[in-house]
């Protein structure tokens, strides 16, 4: 037996189901949803985003105007807490550094997001400069290939090149939960990430069908448990992709806080990865159409 054969044994990642997974989602959400559906849960939220524009449009004028909004947020919305961080691809990283002057967090994705399909002299390259230009966080993608050719080994080296590259920054491995497609790989993927030292596990890049889904969260949550209880480590959880209303947030929040408990409710340990959503819980909350970002 392989050192990842015994990690994955460790954490019972060969016995989870689907099946079973579903079951416990479902009585999850049956039995505290309706606790969790109000304004408080909304804005808590609301400070758990990463504001995100990933498109191959993005332009530095559209960059510095989203930029500006996250720096007025507090004038225009005094009562409700800002986002935890700006999340662009690297090219913008000296952009949002440029006219940031909020205390919040610069996101980059790196090392070949979103497929992760280069050499890894480039992701570990890609990720020195995105710090160097000012990045705090850095969001990857696991070799999902690789993963999934049971080449846990180099998955491993990668991640840990690409954390040592991070310097002070933190890491957030996207696992693209849609891709591994059973509860297994996914807690694997997890378990895998957490040892090659991720700060924080995500679940997808929002660039296929299939994006975060409560299942997922249940999965990784249980992971990050189990790690927490192993190693007195906490890891950070951002589902990502296809959260695009409240509900979405809410069902999400719940099954943190249920698996996690309260100490994962702030947004040092707990973030949405997200463009619609923030106006969508702006508009929950004022109980009003806002289309502020």
């Amino acid at each position: 037996m392989n050192k990842f054969e015994e990690l994955f044994k460790a954490y019972n990642c060969d016995t989870i189901t689907d099946d079973a997974v579903k079951k416990q989602v479902e009585q999850i959400l049956s039995g505290h949803f309706d606790e969790n559906n109000n304004i408080g849960v909304y804005k808590q939220c609301f400070n758990q985003i990463d504001l995100t524009s990933l498109r191959e449009t993005d332009t530095e004028a559209e960059i510095t105007a989203m930029v500006e909004k996250v720096n007025n947020f507090d004038n225009n919305y005094p009562d409700i807490p800002n986002v935890a961080a700006i999340c662009i691809y690297p090219a913008l990283v000296p952009v949002v550094k440029a006219s940031l002057t909020e205390p919040v967090g610069i996101a980059a994705v790196s090392a070949g997001f979103p497929a992760s399909q280069t050499f890894v002299e480039i992701k570990v390259a890609e990720t020195s400069m995105c710090v160097m230009e000012g990045a705090t966080e850095i969001d990857v993608v696991i070799s999902v290939g690789k993963f999934l050719e049971g080449k846990y080994d180099e998955v491993y080296e990668e991640l840990t090149e690409i954390k040592s590259a991070c310097r002070d920054a933190h890491l957030k491995v996207i696992l693209e939960t849609g891709a591994l497609k059973t509860a297994s790989n996914i807690k694997k993927a997890a378990v895998l990430a957490m040892q090659a030292g991720a700060d924080f596990i995500k679940t997808s890049t929002g660039k296929i069908a299939v994006a975060a889904t409560p299942e997922a969260t249940w999965v990784m949550c249980q992971a990050i448990r189990e790690w927490n209880e192993k190693t007195g480590i906490k890891v950070g959880y951002k589902p990502a992709g296809g959260i695009a209303n409240t509900d979405d947030a809410v069902k999400h929040y719940t099954l943190v806080k249920k698996i996690l408990g309260n100490e994962w409710l702030d947004n040092k340990l707990f973030r949405f990865g997200a463009s619609s959503l923030a106006n969508k819980l702006l508009t929950s909350i004022k109980k009003e159409d806002i289309k502020y970002f």
